[in-house]
């Protein structure tokens, strides 16, 4: 069965981002996505308790998407302890992608609350999720992201806001403390408008989605959605929004992938082949290599190339610097072509092959065996020719 052609989501904070507008957004580009988030939020409510709802309305003039719910002065959720809010959402029967990224994103938000504060995690109490709402807008973006596995998300600079925002511990100043926790190496911007544009929910959503910070360039595509949800304020000039941009890579059979970057100059040949070794073995690293080439005054540079998974950047990043001399890595996002292709084992008289077939444009198959399965017989010939057997069968099972 063919796999989905991986998506890729830009998240556009115009007005700013909490969890609300996440999830109106989200929603409001995916449509189809509704009635399973709906579904899983009934489950996690109190029966006694209203519904959530999807509403439509205009925020500057454009019509927006919002996520409402209607709490009475009694929903406050029993209790906001960390342990105790993970045993709630582990235990009324959600989908395990959502609980898996639900608690994902809870525990982003309980470390900064442990660092600001300075105590331990088990200890943390979510006093901005000591309601109902909350809960939701954490579950509802579990709901979603697990529902878009494999999808590659991006942001872009983040409003800063200003003034001091009303929380238990009194005033604190706007972005809140454990929202700057939270969004350490993400892109800010200073539009000029106040008030808290960022809250920590939705500063944990964007820690969870793009793990590795906003700098990162996103990917060119076909822009096949668009979604808008909006926050409850008005803002003065600008509408009052979170834009999702979702894209598809240029044609099938098409993904996306990280690529590192960075040279360095003071390296044994051995060191780089251990350090290429180590490199590989991070889990989502594609692939990595070298090439050489002249830097200033003539010395000789070793240039590496990571190519990673998104979602496991920042893994590969402390690869490079545990394993290498640099002092700097240069990362972007690309769109790749591939071929489809899949991996046939093929027995041998006294080994078994892994053999990759990939199929061509033309119509035709490829085949190659892995040289690493035939490295049990001595000389090249040999080996050359136990693969090539490998190769001649895998093709023969692909006929018949």
């Amino acid at each position: 069965m063919a796999e989905p052609v991986p998506r890729h989501i830009h998240l556009d904070a115009v007005g700013g981002i909490a969890g609300d507008m996440f999830v109106a957004a989200m929603l409001d580009a995916l449509p189809e996505l509704t009635a399973p988030v709906m579904a899983e939020l009934d489950r996690i409510l109190p029966v006694a308790l209203p519904r959530p709802r999807l509403e439509t309305g205009t925020s500057g003039g454009i019509r927006v998407r919002r996520l409402r719910w209607e709490k009475d002065q009694g929903a406050a959720v029993p209790t906001g302890a960390w342990p105790d809010l993970a045993r709630l959402i582990g235990a009324v029967g959600l989908a395990p992608a959502t609980v898996r990224h639900a608690l994902a994103i809870l525990e982003v938000i309980a470390a900064a609350e442990a660092e600001v504060h300075g105590v331990p995690l088990e200890e943390v109490h979510f006093h901005e999720l000591a309601d109902w709402d909350s809960v939701l807008d954490v579950v509802a973006a579990g709901s979603i992201v697990g529902r878009l596995e494999g999808a590659v998300w991006s942001v872009s600079d983040l409003p800063l806001g200003s003034g001091t925002v009303a929380t238990r511990h009194g005033r604190l100043p706007v972005p809140a403390p454990a929202t700057l926790a939270i969004l350490e190496g993400f892109a800010w911007r200073d539009d000029g408008i106040g008030g808290e544009r960022v809250t920590p929910t939705g500063a944990a959503i964007l820690r969870h989605l793009v793990p590795g910070g906003s700098p990162m360039r996103r990917p060119t595509g076909r822009l096949v959605a668009t979604g808008l949800g909006a926050g409850t304020r008005e803002l003065p000039g600008l509408p009052n929004l979170l834009r999702a941009l979702v894209l598809a890579p240029a044609g099938a059979g098409s993904d996306v992938v990280a690529v590192l970057e960075f040279e360095v100059d003071d390296m044994t040949g051995e060191e780089i082949g251990m350090a290429l070794d180590g490199l590989r073995a991070v889990g989502g690293v594609l692939d990595a290599s070298v090439g050489s080439r002249f830097g200033k005054k003539g010395r000789p540079l070793h240039g590496f190339r990571v190519l990673v998974r998104p979602e496991a950047v920042d893994a590969a990043l402390a690869a490079c610097f545990a394993e290498t001399t640099t002092l700097g890595v240069r990362r972007r996002l690309e769109v790749r072509a591939v071929l489809a292709r899949r991996t046939a084992d093929v027995a041998l008289e006294d080994a078994t092959l892994r053999v990759k077939l990939a199929d061509r444009p033309d119509g035709s198959t490829t085949a190659k065996a892995e040289s690493d399965d035939a490295g049990g017989l001595p000389g090249l010939a040999a080996r050359r020719r136990r693969r090539a057997e490998a190769e001649r069968r895998a093709l023969g099972m692909e006929e018949s």
